[in-house]
């Protein structure tokens, strides 16, 4: 992880890669030898390299996670429960890390991507899919003789997930000796990304090593235990309510019990929290603020996507530098737009048309 004096650094040498060391010592006021070390440290990390301070410049995020075919049931009504219903099945290309990365893609961010492919005909499918958005998959692998991963999903007329089934055995091949393989990319990423598709021991080999903030999605209850031996080591979660009883193994019953959460995921060392109160409301903390934050969206068509197209927004907002509450909106936002597509990624979602739903929500909480 790079320090804010690294920063400070990396800024004016930036500005100018022939800069001497006594020079950058007196713009940034400490001593040469310290500048001396700190260089030494953002060249191990991969923000300089080789001699005359040459800079990377191409800033991208590393997401580690799931890429899958999603079979989803539309319900034209209401369901009944044990009965067939009318409606619509579709299949999709999905994955919360697949769906994170088409995402940030849309809002213009560099995205290299570590997945696990089957070597089947869906395996293709996403690849090629992958590679004609622009997602760099080199750093991938793709598993002979195995099924690429499944989500079955049923959604009821006012886009709520009723049910789902997914069939990702094959992220166990993703262990922690292929990750840590794969180190130099993640560590000269800007952040890394990681749901909890990926298998407990790979998650925490990956947090042990990992030198770039770690982003957090926890993708449901029977999941989110995953990340529950790594809290210090993680930058930004994003989750729900349900999957925060699960991984702090507690029940969430009050206002009080939500707070009492945030407390301790912050004194276990989460940097940011994100919760899901429900679909149009989300709570989100800090050491030093607290926010709570509700929106309206008249229309609905399919929550299913909305988490990956959030986290996704959070990455987009920690490029960019923003603030608590400006992560919190592009969240929002882009969770929104997402949710106005029957697809797992809103295709209309852009920079431009994030921002412009920011400012309508802001407005709405004025």
């Amino acid at each position: 992880m790079i320090t804010e004096r690294e920063k400070e650094v990396l800024r004016y040498i930036r500005e100018n890669p022939m800069i001497k060391q006594q020079e950058l010592a007196d713009k940034v006021g400490i001593t040469r030898s310290s500048v001396g070390v700190h260089i030494s440290n953002l060249m191990s990390k991969g923000y300089i390299e080789g001699k005359g301070y040459v800079v990377r410049e191409d800033d991208y995020a590393a997401i580690i996670g799931g890429a899958n075919i999603d079979l989803i049931g539309f319900s034209h009504q209401k369901i009944i429960s044990g009965d067939s219903n009318p409606g619509r099945v579709e299949m999709l290309l999905g994955g919360v890390g697949r769906n994170q990365a088409h995402n940030l893609r849309l809002l213009g961010i560099d995205v290299r991507m570590i997945t696990a492919f089957g070597s089947d005909f869906n395996g293709d499918r996403l690849r090629h899919n992958c590679i004609e958005l622009g997602i760099d998959i080199s750093n991938s692998i793709v598993v002979p003789n195995f099924k690429t991963s499944t989500y079955l999903s049923i959604i009821d007329n006012d886009g709520t997930l009723r049910e789902g089934i997914n069939e990702m055995d094959i992220y166990g091949f993703l262990t922690p000796e292929v990750l840590l393989s794969k180190m130099q990319m993640i560590n000269r990423s800007s952040l890394c990304v990681v749901d909890t598709n990926i298998e407990q021991e790979t998650i925490e080999a990956l947090a042990n090593e990992a030198q770039v903030p770690l982003f957090c999605e926890t993708i449901s209850v029977a999941k989110a235990h995953r990340i529950r031996n790594i809290l210090s080591r993680i930058n930004t979660i994003r989750s729900d309510l349900a999957d925060i009883e699960c991984l702090l193994n507690r029940n969430i019953d009050s206002e009080s019990g939500i707070h009492a959460a945030i407390d301790e995921m912050l004194t276990q060392g989460i940097k940011r929290v994100f919760i899901g109160l429900s679909s149009h409301e989300v709570i989100c903390a800090t050491a030093e603020q607290r926010l709570r934050l509700s929106y309206n969206t008249l229309k609905i068509a399919n929550k299913n996507g909305a988490r990956d197209s959030f986290m996704a927004a959070l990455v987009w907002a920690y490029m960019k530098e923003t603030d608590l509450e400006t992560a919190a909106l592009a969240g929002m936002a882009s969770a929104t737009i997402c949710s106005l597509s029957n697809n797992m990624v809103n295709e209309q979602l852009n920079e431009s048309h994030l921002m412009e739903t920011m400012d309508n929500i802001r407005s709405q909480s004025i």
